[in-house]
């Protein structure tokens, strides 16, 4: 492993240090880590297998929870296997290449969750809101566009980044402080003024992250002065049981996105192993959780998963015997 001590040309390796100042003990870290990552993994894998698999799961609500689903599968696997290879094996070094490749699907999975949530609150604002052309609002066809818009967005707000950091040639060093290739944590080796690249940083999570969490907060706003008005205590606390998941989610995901995107720019306080395993976090929590939070909350998927779990049981206990 090498570092660069001095300004240099455009570097073939980087070199991630993992977790800054805990570097003595990410063998330790990375225990929960990895638990973490098994469990988010198995749970979007049994979402979208039991609403895939079930004909009467096949509606709007379930069909973008089978989305985030797959979207957090692809989120958290971006940035594990290779955090794992740093913690536990020391596999620090990754080629530039891979390095910007990580980055592209890191920030373009986390615009694609983002864009799902507001979907999602869209999906709920127009059942609660406005019950009677729920299916003539949300329809197939409408779901369908809605995503291939959410990919086209992500490429389209997350692909300037490379460029942006391909057309320097000098670096201060390949060392990134980070467990991860993160825009601005690259940006910040490079040996010449960044001010573009730190703008349209601020100006994609605005355009993406930023602008949805807006929309969502107004969807929110509007789903509970609709609520509120019900005539009947049992359809508020209906509606309420509804929303909570989906505010939950959307609650963990944005605060710590907040955090992992202005502790880079105005964070110097900040010790950087508290922001680094935020950031961590903001990527790896989310995905973990949304299997638990939905799975407890919707009694339709919940009963249909431990269906399938019998049956799975059964069919290998006659197949033992």
């Amino acid at each position: 492993m090498s570092s660069l001590n001095s300004s240099t040309s455009y570097p073939s390796t980087f070199i991630l240090i993992g977790i800054p100042g805990l570097e003595t003990i990410q063998d330790l870290i990375a225990v929960p880590f990895c638990s973490m990552y098994f469990f988010a993994l198995f749970g979007n894998a049994v979402i979208v297998t039991v609403i895939t698999s079930t004909s009467s799961l096949h509606e709007p609500m379930f069909i973008f929870l089978s989305m985030l689903a797959v979207t957090d599968i692809f989120l958290c696997t971006s940035i594990v296997p290779k955090m794992l290879g740093i913690f536990w094996f020391n596999l620090n070094e990754i080629n530039v290449n891979a390095c910007l490749a990580q980055m592209f699907f890191i920030h373009s999975f986390a615009n694609m969750e983002s864009g799902i949530l507001l979907a999602m609150a869209f999906d709920r604002y127009v059942a609660i809101c406005n019950p009677l052309r729920y299916t003539s609002i949300v329809t197939i066809n409408l779901i369908v566009k809605s995503g291939i818009m959410l990919l086209i967005r992500a490429t389209v707000l997350i692909a300037p980044f490379i460029f942006l950091i391909k057309r320097f040639s000098l670096f201060k060093t390949n060392v990134i402080s980070h467990s991860y290739c993160e825009h601005m944590a690259v940006v910040k080796l490079i040996e010449a003024d960044t001010r573009i690249n730190s703008a349209y940083g601020l100006f994609a999570a605005f355009l993406g992250s930023g602008f949805d969490f807006i929309l969502i907060c107004l969807s929110y706003v509007m789903i509970f002065r609709a609520v509120f008005h019900l005539p009947s205590k049992k359809g508020r606390l209906k509606a309420f049981n509804t929303c909570l998941p989906h505010i939950f989610s959307f609650l963990i995901f944005y605060t710590l996105a907040l955090f992992s995107s202005l502790s880079h720019r105005y964070g110097k306080s900040i010790p950087p192993y508290i922001h680094i395993i935020l950031s961590d976090l903001y990527l790896l929590l989310p995905p973990t959780l949304n299997p638990m939070v939905y799975g407890v909350k919707t009694k339709q998927l919940r009963d249909r998963a431990l269906m399938l779990l019998l049956s799975q049981k059964t069919v290998c206990s006659t197949n033992c015997h």
